[in-house]
């Protein structure tokens, strides 16, 4: 299991082996390192800070390593601000930054969805309506496994799901949408 709490990288960059992508439109994304001292693994967070209010605009903070198709993937999350949206999210078997799978938490509408994303167009395949609260540290986790996807919440089982567009090996990306500020720490990796 690969642990990165983003404790070794500077503040005010982009941690070595992470790229930043953006599916959709809008302006540049801005992902970097910030301190924040209310963080689960020591002040440093990598948050997505650009506030682009463009609606169909998916910020990515792509990961070099591992690749692969069957992963879980857990992440310590906490929503920021956003007036359009207010979301966290982890993209697995990305080949591109148009083609992925994601789940994403939104603290705006309080649900949790699961969402193939194949040549830029978004498409959900599976959701559960549950609080996610604004301004607290939550964890998020995916456990992909051939076609069949599991999504947790704070260590609870909220759905599972099948689903075949993309079979094929890929990054893990950390992923927000329109003006989310949102920070992530303690991301764990697990290839399966």
């Amino acid at each position: 299991m690969t642990r990165i709490d983003f404790e070794a990288a500077a503040t005010g960059t982009l941690p070595p082996g992470v790229t930043g992508a953006l599916t959709g439109s809008g302006g540049p994304v801005a992902w970097t390192i910030v301190e924040d001292p209310t963080a689960p693994a020591g002040p440093k967070v990598l948050a997505q800070t650009s506030t682009d209010k463009t609606d169909y605009r998916f910020p990515l903070a792509i990961f070099e390593a591992p690749v692969a198709a069957d992963i879980d993937v857990a992440v310590r999350f906490k929503p920021v601000g956003g007036a359009v949206d207010r979301a966290a999210g982890i993209a697995v078997r990305l080949s591109d930054p148009n083609n992925y799978y994601v789940v994403r938490a939104n603290a705006l509408e309080d649900n949790v969805r699961l969402y193939r994303m194949v040549n830029g167009r978004r498409s959900q395949f599976a959701g559960a309506n549950i609080k996610v609260p604004t301004g607290a540290w939550q964890e998020l986790r995916l456990s992909a496994r051939g076609s069949r996807f599991e999504v947790f919440l704070d260590g609870k089982s909220l759905y599972s799901a099948t689903d075949t567009a993309i079979t094929a090996a890929g990054r893990v990306a950390l992923w927000t949408k329109a003006d989310s500020v949102t920070h992530f720490d303690d991301l764990r990796i697990q290839t399966l």
